[in-house]
């Protein structure tokens, strides 16, 4: 018999490769398209802020759109997942909830806590891989049950696996037509609310949209220049760059507005047609194929958000230091290029990837010696790209925690700004209080004269503040504090390490290896004895 379905949308908001949403149409007599907002689960599990919210309900809205044009309906039902589930399953007579699978624990959670319900009250639960190239438990089982916890181990996993599924069909009018959609009333009553029904702060100026639709276009634009595509190569892009100087899709992909196999598959039509092109890590694929390593490791390790009890992660007695955490969140520090890149993230919610890892070097390793998941945290809550898996894997790389382990580069807050944009316009925009300075102050404002720091009209110190740190000092410190955490963890830190790794590393295996060497001898003479 067709079932009766509920499609829950949880990440997968659009209506392209959408594999669950069209085994639930293939299957169904009638699917209700729904969308659970619980508010209190989007605030205190997801924690996610007002530009995010904006991002979230802009995707609602388009994908209602786009479900009326093929002649259905978005539901969004505000409240709990079970008491609205437990209610609609019986108001409307449910056979079947369908749902993409996901990795993160909250999710895996509720898709349990579904399938308790189903069992409850008589409904299959069919839950299918959508958000991800590959389903992550065939890599853990390639690799005998556990993540390959280096890019190069998991490289090696990828071949034997072969390339990803193909993106599922587009849907189509007769698909929708062959199931009865919801009533016309049922739409009006559970419409996609507007920012001011959740108290959402008003829009701020971010250049990113929410949807399928916008997402999509954004993917055409980027795919119709086939030799950037080909010859794209991440380290080059640049970090103070005014527009993106990457594809910028990162939010699109994160809320599932756009599918990351129908963007594998077009870019390897165009590699395929190139005399040459860029190979992963640095590749367009290669960014995808890291977005994948991190979703797997974290499918598989416990705490992965946390430095304790996360058995990959270095143990660091980090500083506890709220005034300078604050400091470092509201683009106080006193170092413009840190300062502007924090101001733009809490603007657009966006900021290019070098500047992310300049910026949570700072407060990490490099000049603060804060938790990096204090710093995960505020990324958490004001990018719209934010993702369980890789903002956490992102942030134990930048603080060397784990995966990085070239540690004795620490990015400057000065000179690495400098570089590529001498004349510093980055920092006109999002610290116009700096505007007028001249170009070999605008960097180190501090120190102009105290007449030409009149001139600019603004006086470090009380217009502007201070460095906090003084960077060379701070970063020699923490340098020896790293070395020190490393050589007292050492087999922690080499559970994520390749076999290329700087001269520093290699001679701490060295020292570690001597040291075992060592310690076998003793024991043996003290066996003998």
């Amino acid at each position: 018999m067709p079932h009766r379905t509920i499609h829950l949308f949880r990440k997968g908001l659009r209506l392209h490769d959408h594999p669950a949403l069209l085994a639930a149409l293939e299957s169904s007599e009638v699917v209700y398209p729904v969308y659970i907002l619980d508010r209190k689960f989007m605030t205190s599990v997801m924690h996610i802020g007002a530009l995010r919210w904006h991002f979230l309900l802009q995707s609602l809205e388009n994908l209602q759109k786009n479900l009326s044009r093929l002649g259905s309906h978005l539901l969004v039902i505000q409240g709990e997942y079970e008491p609205i589930l437990r209610d609609h399953v019986q108001k409307w007579n449910i056979t079947q909830v369908t749902l993409d699978a996901e990795m993160e624990p909250f999710y895996k959670e509720m898709e349990a806590n579904i399938r308790c319900l189903g069992e409850e009250l008589g409904f299959e639960v069919l839950s299918v891989v959508g958000h991800s190239l590959y389903d992550t438990k065939r890599i853990l089982d390639l690799n005998d049950g556990t993540p390959p916890l280096t890019y190069k181990r998991f490289l090696h996993i990828l071949s034997l696996l072969g390339d990803p599924e193909v993106p599922v069909r587009n849907l189509t009018a007769e698909d929708f037509q062959r199931c009865k959609p919801p009533d016309l009333e049922l739409a009006e009553c559970y419409r996609v609310p507007l920012p001011a029904d959740l108290k959402i702060p008003p829009e701020s100026i971010s250049p990113w949209r929410g949807g399928e639709t916008e997402g999509l276009q954004r993917l055409e634009q980027h795919l119709a220049d086939q030799g950037w595509v080909a010859s794209f190569t991440k380290p080059r892009t640049i970090p103070n760059s005014l527009l993106p100087s990457t594809t910028g899709l990162s939010p699109y992909f994160s809320m599932g507005c756009v599918s990351v196999r129908t963007f594998f598959y077009r870019l390897s039509n165009i590699y395929a047609q190139a005399k040459h092109h860029s190979l992963p890590p640095v590749s367009l694929q290669g960014q995808l194929l890291w977005r994948e390593f991190f979703y797997t490791v974290a499918s598989a390790t416990p705490n992965f958000t946390k430095m304790a009890g996360n058995p990959i992660c270095l143990q660091i007695s980090w500083y506890e230091d709220a005034e300078r955490l604050h400091k470092w969140k509201t683009a106080q520090t006193g170092f413009p290029w840190i300062d502007a890149i924090m101001t733009q993230l809490r603007q657009e919610g966006w900021i290019h990837h070098l500047a992310r890892h300049a910026a949570a070097c700072f407060l990490t390793r490099g000049d603060l010696w804060i938790s990096w998941e204090e710093g995960m945290k505020v990324f958490e809550e004001l990018l719209l790209d934010a993702d369980y898996s890789i903002n956490a894997g992102n942030w134990m790389w930048l603080s060397a925690s784990a995966f990085f382990h070239q540690y004795t580069r620490i990015f400057c807050p000065v000179r690495f700004g400098k570089r590529t944009d001498p004349e510093g316009q980055y920092i006109r925009k999002y610290l116009p209080v700096l505007k007028n300075f001249p170009s070999k102050y605008i960097y180190e404002p501090w120190t102009a004269s105290e007449e030409e720091q009149k001139q600019a009209g603004c006086i470090i110190g009380k217009d502007y503040p201070f460095p906090m740190v003084d960077h060379k000092e701070a970063s020699n410190h923490n340098l020896q504090l790293m070395k020190h955490v490393r050589e007292e963890q050492y087999r922690t830190a080499q559970l994520t390490r390749d076999d290329t790794d700087d001269p520093m590393e290699m001679k701490l295996k060295r020292d570690h290896s001597e040291e075992n060497v060592t310690k076998a001898k003793t024991a043996r003479m003290t066996e003998q004895t």
